[in-house]
């Protein structure tokens, strides 16, 4: 017995070896590129995983598990870079891990996530440290004027995306693509829109699609969700949707809302004013935009959470009534 496991363990050596003999020798074959050269974008945040997905996405032929382990094995899983990078034929498993590490970039990136107020854009742009700053501590209002923007409102202007750009590059730029990006969008958008919404003109798109998305779980939902809102104003109904009372609350609102912040009046507070708030709540991306003049054919009215991400649509109170008792109260 004793001989038996001697043999098995040496077996197991050896298809450990030969293993990783076969795992080095992976990492320094060149890999399959679509073009040569070819531009890989790496998010801000990006998982060891996510990486390896972006490079499949970007034209880089390598399997994933393999360059986790890499990463892994290497210790180079915390510190891969965000940026663009320029990959040429004859790159390695091995060169591309140590390209990201080193965050030898061509390009940097910020990303601005889709629902994020123009407040945390603002944020993100101020802390690049590769940017040219001409827009830190300048006014909204100032900045809005130095891109020639009629609307006084900054708010959902701003396309969320990913943006590429040289180190030294001013951020007056990045602002500027950003607004052209998201009026070519919401001009798409209108031209598309189906027939017969209540609309005056493509900003309350631009305001529903905010909406949309803050109140989206479930990215399949957001046509049912625009299409509860447009359905309440055809009615003339209240929207009552608590983004805007947390909008409208700005730096009063502390993670809870409350009976009493529903009922105090802000020109945001759709429980207390009917029709669409002033402005966007938040930078609305392509889905939401989308949806806002595409909603699906429903007569629903309300939806409440089910706890599972997804949410129960109901055309009449009290069938939306039952709703929330059975997933709001447990009843």
């Amino acid at each position: 017995m004793r001989r038996f496991l001697t043999r098995l363990m040496l077996f197991v050596l050896l298809l450990a070896m030969l293993a990783g003999g076969l795992f080095a020798y992976w990492a320094q074959r060149p890999v399959t590129l679509r073009t040569s050269p070819v531009e890989v974008i790496i998010k801000p945040g990006s998982s060891v995983p996510s990486v390896a997905r972006q490079l499949e996405r970007g034209g880089v032929a390598m399997p994933e598990l393999l360059f986790v382990l890499l990463a892994r094995v290497s210790g180079n899983g915390a510190n891969l870079k965000a940026g663009g990078y320029e990959l040429e034929q004859g790159a390695t498993p091995w060169s591309i891990l140590g390209k990201l590490a080193r965050g030898e970039v061509t390009h940097h990136v910020v990303t601005v996530i889709e629902g994020w107020e123009f407040r945390r854009m603002r944020a993100a742009i101020d802390a690049h440290p590769a940017l040219r700053h001409e827009t830190r501590g300048m006014s909204d209002a100032a900045l809005l004027e130095r891109l020639g923007i009629q609307e006084r409102h900054p708010e959902g202007l701003f396309f969320p995306d990913t943006y590429l750009f040289a180190r030294g590059s001013s951020d007056l730029d990045l602002y500027r693509r950003a607004h052209d990006a998201m009026r070519k969008r919401l001009d798409d958008a209108w031209a598309a829109r189906a027939p017969n919404l209540p609309y005056k003109n493509p900003y309350e798109v631009l305001i529903i699609a905010s909406i949309v998305e803050k109140e989206t779980g479930q990215a399949s939902e957001r046509p049912m969700i625009a299409s509860v809102f447009i359905n309440r104003l055809r009615k003339g109904m209240l929207l009552q949707t608590d983004p805007t009372v947390i909008y409208g609350m700005g730096e009063r609102f502390d993670g809870n809302i409350r009976k009493r912040d529903l009922q105090t009046d802000t020109p945001y507070n759709t429980y207390t004013r009917v029709g669409l708030p002033p402005t966007p709540i938040a930078l609305p991306g392509a889905a939401s935009l989308m949806a806002a003049v595409a909603p699906a054919p429903s007569d629903a009215l309300y939806f409440v959470a089910r706890g599972d991400g997804t949410s129960h649509f109901s055309a009449t109170l009290p069938e939306h009534n039952r709703a929330v008792n059975q997933y709001q109260r447990g009843k």
